[in-house]
């Protein structure tokens, strides 16, 4: 039987037969890995502590013979228990998560492993607001997978202005100007930041972030809804 190693971040997990459940994994080597996890609804199941939601697990499995392989041994590596302390970070997480199944395929790039670990560290600090957490989270898997918006000039090509208003035409991914527009020159500064690489802690210090973060959360979900296809 072949086996292989690797770490793990749980993404979906369903109940199957009487005691088993079948997870799958995002892992930073092996893409997205499920796996049939015999008997871990037992309540002796040794499998069953080091497969919690939001932490990373040391997996150990047997290679399928489909698409499923066999989850044999775990280890938990680190397990963010802060986060399920707070309701609204408990339910970002889980959307995070969810966000993330939807919007990779089965072989997706290790930075999304990342980016996934990095939210979860963040949520883990309840210094750094979860609404900034959200749309940082947004903008980074909109730039992994390659879907930035242009907020640098006009859909007609001319600069953006400061002073000026604009909106945001989703087709084209920039922004048009508009005498009472939904964006000014603070949300669009913002927006550059969310998608430079600065890390959360950085733009915690920006001024009015929170205020900042639910003004740019709808636009940016629509973005992910209209080209990461969640």
């Amino acid at each position: 039987m072949q086996r292989f190693n690797t770490q793990g971040i749980v993404l979906a997990r369903t109940d199957y037969a009487e005691a088993d459940r079948i997870l799958t994994f995002l892992t930073p080597d092996n893409g997205k890995v499920k796996a049939i996890a015999k008997g871990v609804r037992k309540q002796k199941s040794k499998l069953a502590g080091g497969i919690e939601l939001f932490s990373i697990s040391e997996l150990s499995l047997i290679v399928g013979k489909s698409e499923i392989n066999t989850l044999i041994s775990t280890r938990l590596i680190k397990y963010y228990s802060q986060i399920v302390k707070n309701l609204d970070r408990t339910n970002l997480a889980y959307e995070l998560i969810k966000i993330t199944n939807k919007a990779t395929e089965d072989n997706p790039e290790p930075a999304y492993f990342n980016l996934l670990n990095d939210s979860f560290k963040a949520l883990d600090d309840h210094s750094i607001s979860y609404q900034l957490i959200q749309v940082w989270f947004y903008a980074q898997l909109l730039k992994l997978a390659g879907h930035s918006p242009n907020l640098k000039t006009e859909k007609s090509g001319e600069k953006l202005q400061s002073g000026q208003k604009y909106n945001f035409d989703y087709e084209t991914m920039c922004f048009q100007p508009a005498p009472k527009g939904q964006f000014g020159s603070s949300q669009i500064k913002f927006l550059r930041l969310l998608f430079s690489s600065n890390p959360i802690k950085t733009l915690q210090k920006i001024q009015n972030s929170v205020s900042l973060a639910e003004k740019t959360s709808q636009p940016l979900k629509l973005m992910l809804q209209n080209y990461v296809r969640i």
